[in-house]
């Protein structure tokens, strides 16, 4: 917290601090994986890239250059003996004025690693899972920006995702107000059509995920041709494949959307391909990609 280490349950803030009145934080999910240089975190750089670009939209200065929050985060991971968990770094404004106003004072941080399977069961990965179409939109873009990957946003994200599990279904897929298809809850959306994979555009309002930057790379690398272009959810329903990216659900195929089968209702080759190479570059596997290991220690 703030350049030190705190015991977990030490790690306390303001009842009035400024994001738990009014969501105004940044964040990052990561994951470290163990290869054969011992534990390394995933595309480390792209995020705490990322992290910084969030703050830039919400006007929070991170009062640490992004060399030390990378370091804090490998320190995190160290102090706690992790050879594989997830690690959430947030950036939020502190305890001080009062009101809805972004004002000028720098942010917090907050780095904290903690063992984490996948985010969606681990049978997820190669069951897939049933998937609904939200009633709720995905946030417009120009009323609360979701090229940030920011705290207070997510309530939209969990408006989704409850209505699908109160649904029966494991996951929510959520439309633009445009009525194309956008994000999952926590997931970006691929669908693979003849061996075309395609992904919603920027301009749907997604977040760019760094592990959908992933797949889109590791697909090319394998042969296919990847589209980024809009989606309805017809599109959905007559894929061969459909699967979600992210750094919490890594790379998940879906099975169900809507109470309709996906292709046979089976893990698709291609996702099933993409899986394995991800994971291989996950865990150093892939000389190619090595570019992508942070060394922790």
């Amino acid at each position: 917290m703030d350049g030190d280490l705190v015991p977990w349950d030490e790690a306390k803030v303001h009842v009035l601090t400024h994001a738990f009145q009014y969501g105004t934080g940044v964040f990052e999910g990561i994951r470290c994986y163990p290869t054969e240089r011992g534990p390394a975190v995933f595309r480390l750089e792209d995020h705490v890239r990322r992290l910084y670009r969030s703050a830039a939209i919400y006007r929070l200065t991170i009062p640490f250059d992004p060399e030390t929050i990378a370091e804090g985060i490998r320190e995190t991971i160290r102090a706690n003996g992790l050879s594989e968990c997830y690690i959430r770094p947030v950036a939020y404004r502190g305890y001080g004025e009062m009101g809805v106003n972004l004002g000028p004072e720098p942010a917090r941080v907050t780095i904290v690693a903690w063992p984490w399977g996948t985010y969606l069961g681990e049978d997820s990965i190669e069951a897939g899972v049933r998937v609904l179409v939200s009633s709720w939109r995905r946030n417009d873009a120009n009323a609360v920006p979701p090229a940030a990957k920011a705290t207070g946003q997510y309530l939209n994200s969990a408006l989704a995702k409850a209505e699908a599990l109160e649904a029966g279904f494991d996951e929510a897929l959520l439309l633009n107000p445009q009525g194309f298809v956008a994000d999952g809850s926590g997931q970006n959306v691929f669908v693979v059509r003849d061996g075309t994979v395609i992904t919603p555009p920027e301009s749907a309002g997604i977040l760019l995920g760094i592990t959908r930057e992933s797949v889109m790379q590791l697909a090319r690398d394998l042969g296919h041709e990847v589209r980024e272009r809009n989606l309805v959810r017809t599109d959905l329903y007559t894929a061969d494949e459909v699967f979600l990216t992210g750094t919490a659900a890594e790379v998940v195929p879906v099975r169900d959307i809507d109470g309709r089968t996906i292709g046979d209702g089976q893990r698709g080759p291609v996702t099933k391909a993409l899986q394995a190479e991800f994971f291989a570059a996950a865990r150093g596997e892939l000389d190619r990609y090595t570019a992508w290991n942070d060394p922790v220690t």
